[in-house]
């Protein structure tokens, strides 16, 4: 599945309208459960698929196969435009625990759902060891995908501890990530 993908990419990128198609036609219901999800929003989910495939079709988003899956980069895509247009509109977005969860979608492989499903759950673990603090800051941050200027505004707090909670959060997840991963970390 991966490598059709990569061929299709690859054509897209040499112009191939019925590339962009199949591409479509294999993510598109799986891309706009994932928006309606993070937004609630039908009109703002058809909006943020004509966007990423735009993107796409562009070259104004460009896949790199050495940095991973086509499936885990469409979904970034999609993800990171969902919340540009969540903030243009000025829409609430999902809690952290609903954020970290993929869509059922029986185009996607099994392999890649169970994928998806672990590392949500691993997330949702390194973020629960997280002070309050630093959880309010991560949900507010990446899961609301509010600024840090916006944050520091409805918190109420300066700007500088703001930055500093946002990257020992960060901190903090990486050590965790990579201890549940068996890995050596930075102490």
């Amino acid at each position: 599945m991966s490598n059709r993908d990569i061929e299709l990419y690859r054509r897209v990128v040499e112009g191939d309208k019925q590339a962009l198609e199949s591409i479509y036609d294999q993510y598109e219901k799986l891309l706009y459960s994932f928006v309606i999800k993070l937004s609630g929003d039908q009109a703002l989910a058809e909006e943020a698929l004509q966007e990423v495939f735009i993107k796409i079709w562009t070259q104004r988003a460009h896949f790199d196969e050495s940095k991973g899956k086509f499936s885990s980069w469409i979904v970034t895509i999609t993800r990171y435009t969902a919340i540009d247009l969540i903030r243009k509109h000025k829409k609430q977005e999902v809690t952290l625990e609903d954020e970290t969860d993929l869509p059922e979608n029986e185009a996607e492989s099994t392999e890649d759902l169970v994928e998806w499903k672990e590392r949500g759950s691993e997330i949702r673990q390194a973020v629960k060891k997280l002070s309050e603090e630093q959880k309010q800051m991560v949900d507010l941050f990446y899961f609301k995908g509010l600024s840090q200027s916006e944050i520091a505004s409805q918190t109420e707090l300066p700007l500088g501890t703001i930055k500093g909670r946002i990257r020992l959060a960060l901190k903090h997840l990486k050590k965790h990530l990579s201890t549940q991963k068996g890995g050596v970390h930075d102490a």
